[in-house]
């Protein structure tokens, strides 16, 4: 009897400890997420400060796929946060010219805003339902990749069509 107490003690120890692993993991997620948001909005600030002109879109899709193949390589060292923060580093100041353009039309301050606070609502809530529920995501993993390539196809095609209720639904 008491063995069998001692290993169902073992369980809900090694339980706890997975428990207290994960909300370490999330918690680390979530603040390097923070650090890569704020970076990124620093840069997409001093883009607009010192009045970047937007980029020709062949060099932003070209570096942007070249940092994100280094994300990719470096991903397993501690030197993968270099190519993470360049990365969205350089999505900040590429931002940057395309705020400015929306700030500087009437009501592109509301449209910015509203804009940011969705998308912050969105990720806090998702979060938070994830966080509840406990459950495993991962079989949407092929659903959103197929988003992302036909997002990425809609994006090419609309630089040769040039429909603007496009470019606003994208």
């Amino acid at each position: 009897m008491n063995l069998q107490s001692n290993r169902l003690d073992g369980a809900v120890e090694q339980g706890a400890g997975q428990q207290l692993l994960a909300n370490k993991v999330l918690k680390n997620t979530y603040m390097l997420l923070g650090m890569t948001l704020a970076f990124s909005a620093l840069c997409a600030y001093g883009s607009m400060a010192i009045n970047a002109p937007v980029m020709n879109v062949w060099i932003t899709i070209g570096v942007f796929y070249g940092l994100l193949f280094a994300v990719h390589k470096t991903a397993q060292s501690a030197l993968g946060l270099l190519p993470v923060f360049a990365l969205t580093g350089w999505l900040g100041f590429t931002l940057g010219p395309i705020l400015s353009m929306f700030l500087a039309t009437q009501g592109g301050t509301q449209i910015v805003t509203m804009a940011m606070g969705g998308t912050a609502a969105i990720f806090f809530s998702l979060s938070a339902f994830a966080l509840v529920t406990k459950k495993d995501f991962s079989f949407l993993s092929k659903f959103v990749l197929v988003g992302i390539i036909v997002a990425l196809v809609v994006m090419v095609a609309n630089i040769f069509l040039n429909i603007p209720a496009l470019g606003l639904a994208i």
